[in-house]
């Protein structure tokens, strides 16, 4: 069995924002020398999120506004009387989740044909880990 770890960092422009990371997560897979098996891809913060979806750009800012729709940036979040202003952004992590696993099939991801990794920002504007986690042989 093979393992191999890796990390990225963010540090994204905006509040909110989208980053395809499929290419990242293909060269991890290609690194580990793994040709079966499955890869983890998790954010390392309760304001970030990991999914998987088409890479079209009307569809991202339907995400986008169906998340804030969802869990709207405001004013009053319980959360906030800690100090912190975020309560809408840990919400949209509950709602796209931290993490997926993807497999592996003869040393390649196996995606569908208009599958993308992408990680999803939700408080940015400042460091933010993610770990990749390819486990197969």
């Amino acid at each position: 069995m093979k393992f191999h770890t890796q990390y990225l960092t963010f540090n994204t422009k905006k509040h909110r924002e989208y980053i395809n990371i499929t290419s990242e997560v293909e060269k991890a897979v290609q690194a580990s020398g793994a040709t079966e098996g499955m890869v983890l891809v998790s954010a390392m913060h309760i304001t970030a999120g990991v999914f998987v979806n088409d890479a079209e750009s009307g569809l991202l800012q339907d995400i986008d506004e169906w998340l804030e729709h969802l869990a709207p940036y405001k004013d009053g979040y319980r959360h906030h009387r800690t100090g912190e202003t975020n309560g809408d952004s840990h919400l949209k992590n509950l709602l796209v989740h931290h993490e997926v696993i993807l497999p592996i099939t003869k040393g390649a991801l196996d995606l569908g044909p208009w599958q993308q990794v992408f990680y999803a920002e939700f408080d940015g504007q400042r460091n933010k880990r993610l770990v990749i986690k390819v486990m197969g042989e």
